[in-house]
């Protein structure tokens, strides 16, 4: 159960990323924040750009043993040594990635806000669901997945969540309720990320 220990730690590639340049940035980050997942989640789908990039922190990440999905291409998994996907589409396609990747590999999935799409992808097969964002933006239609939704799954599901897009005062209310935090991606951008995200994931270290 989610209440039953501190919340590990997810982290999110930015959308863009130099290969050359960010994996020492990476490695100056998993060296001060214990992260246990690395999901790559470009805005490019140039499949050389994605493979690069993936080249480029899974060495970094996997010298650390931190695990590394790929959000959503399916097909790069095996092909660039990964060790699962994020699906992006709730439910619908998880069983059929848990057939196609085999029970070794790590398939989450996205949920949203959706509580029937996080049980109906965790009854297909997914080893995580993950709810978000956790906090009201002016992006999208504006609706966010509220504390009670995490508080609700981890009280009658098994299956670990991911809470998605966390600052500190989001990250102190759903800290009882979640497995995994995702802390903002915005922390990419500032002049010493590592020293970001520390401040955004202080209840945890």
């Amino acid at each position: 159960m989610a209440d039953t220990q501190t919340p590990r730690i997810y982290l999110v590639t930015p959308p863009e990323i130099d290969a050359e340049v960010f994996p020492d940035t990476l490695a100056a980050v998993l060296d001060r924040v214990p992260v246990e997942c690395l999901r790559l989640d470009l805005a490019t789908t140039d499949e050389d750009r994605i493979a690069r990039a993936a080249d480029a922190v899974r060495e970094v990440a996997h010298r650390r043993d931190v695990a590394v999905v790929v959000a959503a291409h399916v097909g790069l998994v095996e092909r660039l040594g990964l060790d699962g996907v994020h699906l992006l589409d709730g439910a619908r396609s998880v069983r059929k990635v848990r057939k196609a990747l085999g029970g070794d590999r790590i398939v989450g999935a996205f949920c949203g806000h959706s509580r029937h799409d996080g049980m109906s992808a965790g009854e297909a097969g997914a080893d995580y669901v993950s709810f978000g964002p956790v906090r009201q933006s002016q992006l999208g239609d504006g609706s966010f997945a509220e504390p009670e939704l995490f508080a609700w799954w981890s009280e009658m599901i098994e299956i670990p969540v991911v809470a998605e897009g966390v600052n500190l005062p989001s990250l102190e209310a759903l800290m009882q309720v979640t497995d995994f935090v995702v802390p903002d991606t915005e922390c990419w951008r500032a002049n010493d990320p590592a020293d970001a995200f520390r401040r955004i994931l202080e209840p945890l270290l």
